[in-house]
């Protein structure tokens, strides 16, 4: 089911699918797979096969149930373009998207590649929000250009767990970058200075920057519990969004009214 979620840059989860496979260095230490089994050993209904890559069609109409507007990951737990996910499960995840016109859905993939093929037939929903993860330059950084050639209503890039110094990032066409750290027992630490080079770059080009969290390394190098380090970055929390382009209407499930949203470099 779609749950309420700790994520500080959404509202809920959607979980069609669960499991994945690690394909670059930011899976070392994936989150998710560590929560599948948690869950797995709890008995929690969807996790019997743990981390393997399972279809869960009974959850594919939870937001056409959902009256008010709400922003969702969408698989938090898997990756939406895993290689073994078929086409058609993936036109059932996306005509749930287009006939839930109230609700924003943000999708964010390592399968980059997947992403762009099976977009060239057509166009993404309007209310649907396209992200790669850079989490370094080698397996990160060719993302960013498979996602420009997609043509979403809003780009992203998730800097997370970001693993080194990204250098100079072409954000052309990108709409919002996320960075944060990595969490867990074995966190890899990242550097303020690597943080902040993609905050420069965003303020430069005026795209939102969303600073997520240190994780288990704090600014000052030191490893502890992701709490006490805290999401400050030189001082302050970073929180700006995109907002949908401007004059799209959506209208809710009663088709009783239309609400106009207008572009914005929110915080």
């Amino acid at each position: 089911m779609s749950t309420k979620t700790a994520i500080e840059w959404t509202e809920r989860t959607w979980n069609p699918t669960i499991g994945c496979s690690k394909i670059s260095a930011g899976c070392a230490h994936c989150y998710a797979e560590l929560m599948a089994r948690r869950l797995q050993a709890m008995g929690m209904k969807g996790y019997e096969n743990g981390f393997k890559l399972t279809l869960l069609p009974e959850r594919l109409e939870e937001p056409l149930r959902r009256r008010q507007p709400t922003t969702y990951f969408v698989n938090s737990m898997s990756d939406l373009f895993h290689e073994n996910i078929p086409d058609s499960y993936l036109r059932k995840v996306l005509a749930v998207i287009r006939q839930s016109p109230q609700h924003t859905f943000q999708i964010l993939t390592k399968r980059a590649e997947r992403m762009t093929e099976y977009f060239q037939g057509e166009s993404p929903p309007p209310n649907a929000w396209l992200g790669v993860t850079v989490e370094n330059r080698a397996d990160g950084i060719p993302r960013i250009d498979h996602l420009r050639a997609v043509a979403a209503c809003i780009r992203f890039v998730s800097a997370e767990p970001l693993l080194e110094d990204l250098g100079v990032v072409d954000l052309t066409g990108i709409q919002w970058v996320i960075v944060g750290g990595e969490s867990g027992p074995k966190a890899r630490p990242m550097k303020r200075e690597w943080a902040l080079n993609i905050k420069y770059q965003c303020d430069a080009d005026k795209v939102p920057f969303f600073f997520k969290q240190w994780g288990g390394w704090g600014a000052d190098g030191i490893k502890r519990a992701k709490k006490q380090n805290g999401r400050l970055l030189n001082g302050r929390t970073w929180d700006a969004v995109p907002v949908m382009p401007p004059h799209k209407l959506f209208v809710s499930h009663e088709g009783a009214k239309a609400q106009r949203e207008d572009v914005a470099y929110g915080r």
